[in-house]
């Protein structure tokens, strides 16, 4: 997918709009708890000064549902911005209006302004085309550098690109190129490693992927109803049976296409979902009563560790476990160590995937991490993000 960057375009004394994603974690206090977001759209807006552009920083924050909500302004966010640039961010506390109009044209080379919550308007989310006319008319480019919000048709995602020339930012551009390298052009053997909690989330991955890989491995709780799908008892353990015919259709596709499926061969099972649960390693089919499958086993981690530590491209997406109880986390940090030791292109997308690999310390040994749960989702389904396909081609 050849579109246009940040360094196609000469921003020497631009106003250039960027699309970042500083939809950040906030505790009860309105403090900001990760700054991870903010430092991901930094490369951009740094390369972007010392080109010598005038930066107006746009983003949503929270779900104010269109209308203005003091809990969920940007001040706080504009403040850290600040801090973490080592230069002060001009804030407007409007996001389009005369004040805003009026701050974005006094902005000089080298100066940053930060608009106020782009959802606190109604247009922003049905990419009201007023809206991102009078959004356009702040400056001369815009740049998308929010990976996390491509998947959505908004204003300020996908709109403003009918008014300004617009380019991918940095973030973008490495996802892209990542995603687009993984699932166009693998090194093979190509690998995709799928978990979660249910098959339904996953339906469209799951049949884009098994059409390209070469082996498909499936944790977590979609397990479940893969295995319910063979006939085989799951006790208490979350399944979706009216999704098992879908998961006998992409086991047929796979077998079809030679792709080898992998599924649990055994399990870590327990009655409760709880710290103190005791828990036991059983076999898919004999799961009784009110027992529930919530990790895979020793057997089956050893044959998914020796799969992924010969293949070449990897995409994981989703825990294969309840991982966030330690009892029923080691299928999920031991996938994480397999793909950091196969030397394979790697890419990480999913909150709970990304959070294991965070926790392992294993980051600088994935190729990449993805930013956008939904968006890289969409992406592995084969999708055509709005905000990506937006921007100008090369």
């Amino acid at each position: 997918m050849q579109k246009k960057t940040v360094k196609d375009f000469d921003v020497k004394n631009k106003k250039v709009l960027v699309r970042v994603d500083f939809n950040v974690p906030v505790d009860e206090a309105g403090e900001i708890t990760n700054d991870v977001r903010i430092r991901g759209a930094l490369p951009t807006i740094e390369y972007l000064l010392e080109q010598g552009a005038a930066v107006i920083l746009t983003s949503h924050f929270g779900r104010p549902k269109g209308k203005v909500n003091d809990k969920l302004r940007m001040e706080k966010i504009a403040q850290r911005t600040g801090e973490l640039l080592g230069r002060e961010i001009k804030y407007s506390t409007e996001f389009v209006g005369p004040l805003a109009a009026e701050k974005a044209k006094a902005l000089l080379p080298g100066e940053v302004l930060l608009l106020e919550n782009s959802r606190f308007h109604p247009g922003e989310e049905k990419n009201d085309p007023e809206l991102a006319k009078t959004l356009a008319s702040y400056a001369d480019l815009y740049i998308n550098d929010a990976f996390g919000t491509a998947h959505r048709a908004h204003a300020t995602t996908a709109g403003v690109a009918d008014y300004l020339p617009a380019a991918a930012g940095f973030l973008v551009e490495k996802e892209i190129e990542f995603l687009s390298k993984a699932l166009e052009n693998p090194e093979r053997p190509f690998v995709a490693v799928i978990g979660g909690a249910k098959v339904s989330d996953k339906i469209g991955v799951l049949s884009n992927l098994v059409e390209k890989v070469d082996a498909l491995i499936i944790g977590g709780g979609m397990a479940n109803t893969f295995l319910l799908a063979q006939g085989l008892e799951m006790g208490a353990s979350l399944v979706e049976p009216d999704k098992t015919e879908l998961a006998r259709e992409i086991m047929a596709t796979a077998r079809r296409r030679h792709v080898n499926i992998l599924l649990p061969q055994d399990l870590i099972v327990a009655n409760a979902i709880t710290e103190t649960a005791e828990f036991r390693v059983g076999l898919p089919g004999e799961l009784q009563g009110t027992e529930m499958a919530l990790d895979i086993g020793p057997e089956t981690i050893k044959e998914y560790a020796k799969l992924l530590k010969t293949s070449a491209t990897v995409i994981w997406n989703g825990p294969m476990g309840v991982f966030e109880i330690e009892n029923f986390a080691k299928g999920t940090y031991m996938v994480a160590e397999a793909i950091a030791a196969s030397g394979a292109l790697s890419v990480i997308g999913g909150g709970d995937s990304v959070a294991a690999v965070e926790n392992s310390g294993l980051v600088s040994k994935m190729s990449h991490i993805s930013t956008g749960g939904g968006a890289s989702l969409e992406f592995l389904e084969g999708k055509l993000l709005p905000g990506i396909a937006s921007l100008n081609d090369k």
